[in-house]
């Protein structure tokens, strides 16, 4: 089996430099890495240029149109029997190909998704960020946990599909804003057989401080609805929770405002969540600094996620806003 390797790439020169180097390392070597540089202004020409002898790779420079309709750029040109996509701030395992080649080869799968975890190298910031968007505590396993609720949709980080799939689906319709789920659930709707690879794991940087990690999942709060707006029937309940959660802390704040007696009992609910989150954490992570900054990053996670979702559900679900 053939890879092609898809990177879409936006001002991001030293993590591609990262990643890049990592796919030098891998024990399956049959592969190509296409790299689509989407209109930035760093680029990273030169960097990619630098592995040519140790890579089968190519770059490519396109206008600005979001990291969507530039993973379409690459479909059109790759060469492999399956197309993998990596967001660039990814490191990937030495054996994830083969890892992958050889579960793909036992179970016939035509899409798949792995897991994300965070590197011994990711600064504590960056391991907290990971534990809140893998805790069965937080996101209740749907990024890549074996037992995630519902039906698996891949995510784009760590996700491949086959050459049937692009030639009978075709590639994404939406370039941001949920545009891996969507793709997903055409696929399922085509009747291709989607499922996760479990030990295909990538190390997912996300973002290096909290700023931008509630920037980050505000957006995907407000992706969720976009999904919604495409197919209705995927909006379910376990979607409302981060809102749910978002709302009774506001209700919280506001009663021990006026230190009312129900004050207690939602304080009491509040810590006993939070005291959860942070002894998992420690569990995992064997580290108490990383605990307590598990608590801020499920904090924003939840909060951040809830309030993009309420935004956008008020306005284009409520007000019927496009």
């Amino acid at each position: 089996m053939f890879f092609s390797i898809i990177i879409p790439l936006y001002n991001r020169p030293q993590e591609i430099d990262e990643l890049l180097a990592t796919l030098t390392q891998q024990t399956y070597n049959q592969f190509e890495v296409l790299v689509i540089e989407d209109g930035s202004v760093k680029d990273a020409k030169e960097i990619v240029a630098s592995y040519q002898d140790q890579l089968d790779v190519k770059y490519f420079f396109k206008p600005n149109e979001g990291q969507g309709f530039s993973r379409n750029f690459g479909f059109e040109r790759a060469k492999g029997d399956y197309f993998v996509i990596f967001d660039s701030d990814c490191l990937i395992p030495s054996d994830y190909l083969e890892i992958v080649s050889k579960y793909l080869f036992e179970h016939q799968l035509d899409a798949y998704g792995g897991p994300d975890a965070a590197h011994e190298s990711f600064t504590p910031v960056q391991k907290a960020i990971s534990y809140a968007m893998t805790s069965p505590f937080t996101t209740g396993g749907i990024r890549g946990n074996k037992k995630h609720i519902g039906q698996f949709h891949p995510r784009s980080f760590n996700m491949g599909v086959s050459r049937a799939v692009y030639e009978k689906v075709g590639g994404f319709v939406l370039t941001r804003l949920g545009e891996d789920i969507e793709y997903s659930i055409r696929i399922h709707e085509n009747g291709f057989k989607i499922g996760l690879i479990p030990d295909a794991k990538v190390y997912h940087k996300r973002r290096t401080s909290f700023s931008q990690f509630y920037k980050q999942l505000h957006f995907f709060g407000r992706a969720r609805i976009n999904i919604y707006k495409h197919f209705p029937s995927t909006l379910k309940l376990v979607h409302f929770f981060p809102s749910f959660a978002t709302l009774g802390m506001i209700l919280t704040l506001l009663l021990n405002v006026f230190y009312t007696p129900l004050a207690y009992i939602c304080n009491l609910l509040v810590l006993l969540y939070f005291m959860l989150i942070f002894f998992h954490s420690w569990q995992l992570n064997k580290s108490i600094k990383i605990a307590f900054l598990s608590v801020i990053a499920s904090f924003i996670q939840l909060t951040a996620y809830g309030l993009g979702f309420i935004q956008d559900f008020w306005k284009r679900v409520i007000f019927k806003q496009s």
